[in-house]
């Protein structure tokens, strides 16, 4: 039995209940074969063994009370992964799905995704089974003061720094870190995506989206495509959604889909800035749903419990949930002239989806290195915090495109080096496995 084989066989047996986790190290273990082979020493250090294994797991409960005065209990997580690079560093997710297994797997991919901004930070994850949908401003506020309660013992900026995800926007990281200031009385940015009125980074908001695009940009342009004209479809409506849309239109594409779990909307001249304006306050301010938008603007297609993939595009950005995209809508993308699909969000493909676009041709962008510009945008945002700065919108969207830049030059570069030229995923994959390692076996056995 060989490394890859035998520890993928440990985790398998050791956590069988954790089907997601498992498909994550399986698509980045079996990538960096060629790695292990020339490096020998990385089996001998047991580096595998230690990256599978989170360095540590923390889960509590969570109690709060909701408006009619009865009391309601959650769970909270929070998984520090591996520190070998810096401090802990990766969302909160907010969201009923969320169990152990998807904050590992979050956790996990987090690691490589961090290690190829080049910024000092490690990976972790964390959230709540708790769903901010239809709960008011007070009982969000309550939650997110119980949850902090606990978490707050666990982080801090030189040991872990957690963040926004899916479920956790601003309103959740300013109460958060109202209660974090609270008990420790400290003012020092242990959360990022804070406003920026308090120690928040401009571009914050707009990074994961942004960042996407100028990945994606920078892909197309190694196979000369540009993004002038070209159809994209975008799945969720959430931040990433929205900034990837903006972004979008701002690079000369139209955007012809974006949807929630409701649904889908088609629009086949593509979204106004009016449009899209007016999705945002709907998904930010009133927190409706996306059909909506159909029975608001002329020339809009509600598909009822449908996701974009049938719709022709040239280029297709996933920016909901993990799993979004499987091996026969990937296939119908491709039969529809797809040229490129980028994942805005964290591992929407799954393995039939990316074999099939591999297969079939197309350029893609895998999430751990297409949307790393929200955690490497919050690590600009540490370091404002640490020397008490604050940069122009300007500054910060310029270091944030040098850093996508890096991100796929470093991932390209990886590819060509280990014999699999323009497979931007195994690349990402091997160029954040070796700054980790590295650092692993400099530390010693940790």
């Amino acid at each position: 039995m060989g490394y890859v084989e035998r520890v993928l066989d440990q985790i398998n047996t050791r956590d069988p209940e954790q089907p997601v986790f498992h498909q994550a190290v399986e698509e980045v273990l079996e990538s960096i074969e060629p790695v292990l082979d020339r490096h020998p020493e990385l089996e001998k250090a047991g580096i595998l063994e230690r990256l599978v294994e989170p360095e540590r797991v923390i889960q509590f409960r969570v109690p709060w009370t909701d408006d009619k005065g009865d009391v309601q209990v959650n769970r909270g997580f929070r998984v520090q992964f591996n520190n070998a690079l810096g401090p802990y560093k990766g969302g909160l997710r907010f969201h009923p799905s969320v169990r152990l297994g998807i904050v590992k797997f979050l956790g996990f991919e987090q690691i490589f995704k961090n290690a190829l901004t080049t910024r000092p930070i490690g990976g972790g994850k964390g959230g709540s089974d708790f769903d901010p949908k239809g709960k008011s401003d007070a009982e969000v506020m309550r939650f997110c003061q119980s949850f902090m309660t606990e978490l707050h013992r666990h982080i801090g900026p030189n040991i872990d720094v957690p963040a926004g995800d899916i479920g956790v926007g601003g309103r959740e990281i300013g109460f958060m870190y109202g209660q974090y200031k609270r008990l420790t009385r400290s003012w020092e940015g242990v959360l990022t995506g804070k406003a920026y009125t308090w120690g928040g980074s401009l571009i914050r908001p707009e990074a994961t989206g942004y960042g996407t695009m100028y990945f994606l940009r920078d892909m197309l342009k190694d196979r000369d495509v540009d993004l002038t004209g070209k159809a994209c479809t975008i799945s969720g409506s959430g931040n990433v959604a929205q900034f990837c849309a903006e972004k979008a239109m701002d690079l000369g594409a139209n955007v012809v889909s974006m949807s929630d779990s409701s649904g889908s909307i088609h629009v086949p001249d593509g979204m106004s800035r009016q449009m899209l304006a007016w999705v945002m306050e709907l998904k930010n301010e009133r927190r409706g749903r996306i059909s909506e938008v159909a029975g608001t603007f002329d020339g809009v297609t509600y598909r009822e419990g449908q996701r974009p993939w049938d719709i022709t595009c040239a280029v297709a950005l996933p920016c909901a949930t993990q799993n979004e995209m499987d091996g026969d809508e990937a296939q119908a993308l491709l039969d529809n002239g797809c040229i490129a699909v980028c994942e805005g969000a964290n591992m929407p493909c799954t393995p039939e989806a990316v074999a099939a676009l591999h297969a079939g041709g197309a350029a893609f962008g895998p999430a751990k290195a297409a949307n790393a510009g929200g955690v490497a945008t919050s690590a600009l945002e540490m370091t404002q915090n640490a020397t008490f700065d604050s940069w122009t919108r300007e500054e910060v969207d310029s270091k944030l495109e040098g850093i996508m830049s890096a991100v796929y030059k470093q991932s390209a570069f990886a590819a060509q080096e280990y014999g699999d030229a323009g497979n931007i995923q195994r690349g990402a994959n091997i160029a954040g496995f070796l700054l980790v390692a590295r650092a692993m076996l400099d530390q010693g056995v940790t």
